[in-house]
């Protein structure tokens, strides 16, 4: 599939929305889709549009675009799986939506359909029945490898294949859900001494996007890298917190366990492949002597990347107590990915795994390279031997309970309007 630009990019386009005209994130240039409830009323499929959520089963009853109702039915539903299963559905949502929303004759019958945003919650845009997280940022595992093993950081297949886990999608929660602190087994202080238990005391963020399936495949039919996009609904921002202390105790042989389950976190808006193709970027150059991946995984990398900005910050309960603005920790490309969002499909399903809709993959930990852009606390610290300052004075190694992550992803091009992917945040709760 090619995502082409089209009218619906053109930066001097403006909404009768007014607050979506320069709007940093939800410009009628972007148009995300997302689920959201109101007090006293049921879950249902909206649409990001300046400060308010335009509501698809009010604008389907209203019958106010004729031709779309059987995709504003599906788009209407609690969970958007059904709806990105429709091949080229959303896009063609998308492009009559953008009219009716520039399109001043549509006011007066489609203002009632707005609600406010800050009067709405909202969900887990999908059912998530499978969640497999990723390996992808190449400075992250340099970084991470270097502090469990120091003489050897890279596995050797790390630039062959795309590592990943599967992960726990029943303790995926959206943005502005309170995480708790997990318990388990730590590792011993000494070499085989017996292991601590209880409350994990090096608490960690990851810095990730995820990478949302549309239509899925059927069990024992591949793939193919080249058709891969096809089956990507879209893009959220992802945190998927870890306990880096019972990771360190359980992680060989099999890999992320505990330290992994207990919670994963993502925004709530899903950003259309068609809404990002103007952002859309050549995946970066393998280093010199970096093997080529296999045939399987070869395709046109010219624009298989995105050039989405992502940043992590943190507020702690004094922050908040004094009206401090909060403290940005990291800013870091999404082009730190190694492998592509295609490539990861496609291995994903070579051996005949089925994806379905609304799986979430995670790309992994994306890690800038240069100072500054870690995606995570264990970077930052150099695994807890470094303290980071925060402009109150206070110190952090790892997160303490009160301690609020905020990640937020943008993307944006000269002669082209800035979209955002909106918000992932969360407290820690003890």
């Amino acid at each position: 599939m090619t995502h082409t630009i089209d009218h619906t990019h053109d930066a001097s386009a403006t909404s009768w929305v007014e607050s979506a005209n320069g709007h940093a994130d939800f410009p009628v240039q972007n148009l995300p889709f997302g689920v959201f409830s109101t007090d006293g009323e049921d879950m249902r499929g909206g649409v990001a549009i300046g400060a308010f959520v335009l509501d698809l089963r009010n604008v389907l009853d209203a019958d106010l675009i004729e031709d779309e109702r059987d995709l504003l039915h599906y788009a209407s539903f609690a969970t958007l799986n059904d709806f990105f299963a429709i091949p080229g559905g959303p896009a063609e949502l998308r492009g009559k939506l953008f009219t009716a929303l520039t399109d001043a004759s549509y006011r007066d019958a489609m203002e009632p359909c707005l609600v406010p945003m800050a009067d709405v919650q909202m969900h887990l845009p999908f059912e998530v029945h499978d969640y497999t997280d990723f390996y992808t940022g190449i400075h992250h595992a340099m970084n991470i490898g270097s502090l469990f093993r120091p003489d050897n950081p890279l596995l050797p297949n790390y630039k062959h294949v795309p590592i990943g886990y599967h992960g726990r999608s029943s303790s995926i929660r959206v943005s502005g859900t309170p995480v708790k602190r997990p318990t388990g087994q730590q590792k011993p202080a000494e070499d085989g001494g017996t292991p601590e238990f209880g409350p994990s005391k090096r608490l960690d963020y990851e810095l990730e996007m995820a990478i949302w399936v549309g239509r899925g495949n059927e069990l024992g039919e591949p793939i193919p890298v080249g058709e891969a996009e096809e089956h990507i609904a879209g893009i959220s921002i992802l945190n998927d917190w870890s306990a880096r202390d019972i990771q360190a105790w359980e992680y060989q042989p099999l890999g992320p366990f505990l330290a992994k389950n207990f919670a994963s976190t993502v925004s709530p808006w899903v950003v259309t492949m068609d809404a990002l193709a103007p952002f859309r970027a050549a995946q970066p150059p393998r280093a010199e002597g970096d093997p080529q991946p296999l045939p399987y995984l070869q395709h046109d990398t010219s624009a298989a990347a995105f050039g989405i900005t992502m940043e992590v910050l943190i507020t702690t309960p004094k922050m908040r107590e004094k009206g401090d603005a909060p403290h940005r920790l990291s800013k870091g490309p999404m082009t730190a990915m190694y492998w592509t969002a295609a490539q990861l499909l496609a291995h994903h399903s070579v051996g005949g795994c089925n994806l379905q809709p609304g799986d979430l993959l995670g790309t992994g930990t994306l890690t800038s390279g240069d100072e500054g852009g870690e995606g995570s606390l264990i970077e930052l610290t150099e695994g807890g031997k470094k303290t980071i300052s925060l402009p109150n004075g206070e110190e952090r190694k790892f997160l303490e309970d009160g301690d609020e992550v905020i990640m937020t992803a943008y993307a944006e091009k000269d002669g082209f309007a800035r979209i955002g992917l909106g918000e992932c945040r969360a407290i820690i709760k003890g």
